[in-house]
Order: structure tokens, then C-alpha cells, then sequence
């Protein structure tokens, strides 16, 4: 498979990754000087798609923050497929360091992160990647299929309805380019304790507000400073009020679907899922509220340490 891929032949070990549900075939590739390379490799079906995508991480890489960047994009296995080469961001999960950590180094790293994805979404839009309509309609389409479903919970009555009832506050802002899946499993922490970004395979163009509900399907499990940090960063401190009715949509729409989702992955995935769900539910207050319980003044001056000290050690770090 590698051998018409160009680089390869500098390579002295490939060993694949089995982390993630992408459908590309990931794999760690070393170099004879050391150096470590991330390979994405796709049906050549997807030869255009991978090309926009890699076009895509090219203009995040100007931002300034670590990522895994672009190094070669072609074709290999004999035509069969596309590929694309990448820099490997050195470190460890984020996820899985967070919870070892303090709550204000947590918080302090939500901030990095909340930094970043405002970097990310500052990036100016080609007119040809202007969405002709909004994802109003696919959301509801969605959340219909969930209710159709057997998978059902038993009290997601009040979060159907507020979804139909608000669908309207998704998509008021300007749409932009979109990492499409920024939560801590996709963040690693790096040696001098920085945050790099991975994995730009579900990059879309559309509403800034559609990048925050992860934090409540991935981030609260496992840090809420954390969460609490990266809105504050992104919003420099100032929280609009229309993001909370927006991002209270994408919760509650999320966490159903999500649901349905997870039935092609098996009952471990679909279980996981039901988990989040119903812990959305509560901080939410079956959506009676808009603003999650974890986020309140108490747990922001826990864990602030005042905007503009905050925003100092951000650049120092």
C-alpha cells in the first residue's frame, strides 16, 4: 500500500492507529531521523473530499497554534486510494491527562483551548464554501428519525419539544469554517504544557454556535473547568446570551440523536451515549433552562483567575 507513496521510502516504521470512528485507516509513521508522521488513507472515492480537507488544515496551519499540519497529499495503493501525510502533534490526550490535573490548571486549559477555536472560526470564508441553506431542517429531520427509533428514552418528551419549539436560534450567525469535532479527545497535551489540535476529518462550513455542544457530550465527563474555560476564552469573558439559547438547541438535539447515531457501533457505544444523554437532561434541567447547572458564578470564580491574568498566562504558555 505505501510503497507508491513517495515518502515512504525514508520510513522506517508504519504501525497502524485503531483510536477514534473515522473511516479512514490511520497510521504512525517514523522516519529514519526520528521523526514522527501521521497518515490518513481513504477510499479513493473520497479523493476530492480529502483534497478539500487538506486544503482546509492548510489554512488552520497559518493560525499559529500547534496542530498537525500538512506535509503531502496523493494517491497509493495502486489507485485504489487517497492519502494524505500530516505532522504529529507530540503528547498525550488531553482527555486523559485533565483529570489528574488542578482545577485551575484544567480551567487554564479550557482557556487555551476556547483561544484556538476562536482562531479557527476567525478564518475568512471563500465564497464558494458559502452553505446555500442552513442545517435547521437536517437537525429536525434527525430528531425525528431518534423518535421513530426503539431507542427512546423515557422522559425526552420536554427536550424534543424545546428543540422543535427553538430550532429558529441555531444558525443567526455568520457561518464559518468549522473544526467539526473540538473536544478534549481530539486535543493533546504537549510536553510544555500547551494544547495541539488533531483530527480535521468532520470540518465543515456552519454556525460558530454548533462547535460548543461537544463540551457537554465529551468535555463534563471528564473536566468542567475545563468546559468553563474554553466559552469563557472564545467569548473573551462575555458570554452573549443568544449562544446559551443556541447551544442549549444543539444539547438537547444531540443527545437524542446521538442515540440513534451510536446503533451502528454496537450497545457499548449506544449505552455510552444514553449515559450522556441523560446526564444532559439534568444539567439542563430537562431543558427547562438554557444555562447548564455547571456553569454558575461560583464554579467561574473558583476557578477565574481574573480575565486579563488569565489572558496572560494564555500567551505565556
Amino acid at each position: 500500500m505505501f510503497l507508491d507513496i513517495e515518502a515512504s521510502k525514508d520510513w522506517v516504521s508504519v504501525a497502524p492507529i485503531a483510536k477514534g470512528w473515522s473511516s479512514d485507516r490511520k497510521y504512525l509513521a517514523e522516519t529514519r531521523d526520528g521523526e514522527r508522521l501521521l497518515l490518513r488513507v481513504s477510499d479513493i472515492g473520497q479523493r476530492e473530499a480529502k483534497r478539500k480537507e487538506y486544503e482546509i488544515i492548510g489554512k488552520y496551519a497559518k493560525l499559529g497554534f500547534e496542530m498537525s499540519t500538512p506535509r503531502e497529499f496523493g494517491v497509493c495503493d495502486g489507485g485504489r486510494s487517497a492519502y494524505m501525510l500530516l505532522s504529529w502533534v507530540e503528547g498525550s490526550d488531553l482527555e486523559g491527562i485533565l483529570p489528574g490535573l488542578t482545577e485551575k490548571e484544567q480551567y487554564l486549559l479550557g482557556r487555551q483551548a476556547g483561544a484556538i477555536l476562536r482562531k479557527i472560526h476567525s478564518v475568512p470564508l471563500d465564497p464558494a464554501d458559502v452553505p446555500s441553506q442552513t442545517k435547521r431542517e437536517k437537525k429536525l429531520l434527525q430528531l425525528s428519525r431518534y423518535e421513530a427509533s426503539n431507542l427512546r428514552l423515557p422522559n425526552d418528551a420536554a427536550a424534543m419539544r424545546y428543540v422543535r419549539e427553538n430550532i429558529d436560534q441555531i444558525w443567526r450567525k455568520p457561518p464559518c469554517y468549522l473544526h467539526g469535532d473540538f473536544h478534549p479527545g481530539n486535543l493533546i497535551y504537549m510536553r510544555d504544557g500547551s494544547v495541539g489540535v488533531i483530527d480535521f476529518n468532520r470540518w465543515e462550513v456552519g454556525d460558530p454556535y454548533e462547535e460548543f455542544y461537544k463540551l457537554e457530550s465529551f468535555g463534563t465527563e471528564v473536566s468542567v473547568p475545563y468546559c468553563i474555560g474554553q466559552i469563557d476564552a472564545y467569548f473573551e469573558d462575555s458570554v452573549p446570551d443568544g449562544f446559551w439559547a443556541a447551544n442549549a438547541v444543539y444539547v438537547a438535539q444531540a443527545s437524542m440523536y446521538s442515540i440513534k447515531w451510536a446503533e451502528k457501533f454496537g450497545q457499548r457505544d449506544i449505552d455510552g451515549m444514553i449515559a450522556r444523554a441523560k446526564a444532559a437532561l439534568e444539567h439542563f434541567e430537562g431543558f427547562t433552562r438554557i444555562v447548564p447547572c455547571w456553569y454558575t458564578d461560583e464554579y467561574r470564580l473558583r476557578y477565574h483567575t481574573g480575565g486579563g491574568a488569565a489572558r496572560q498566562e494564555e500567551r505565556e504558555s
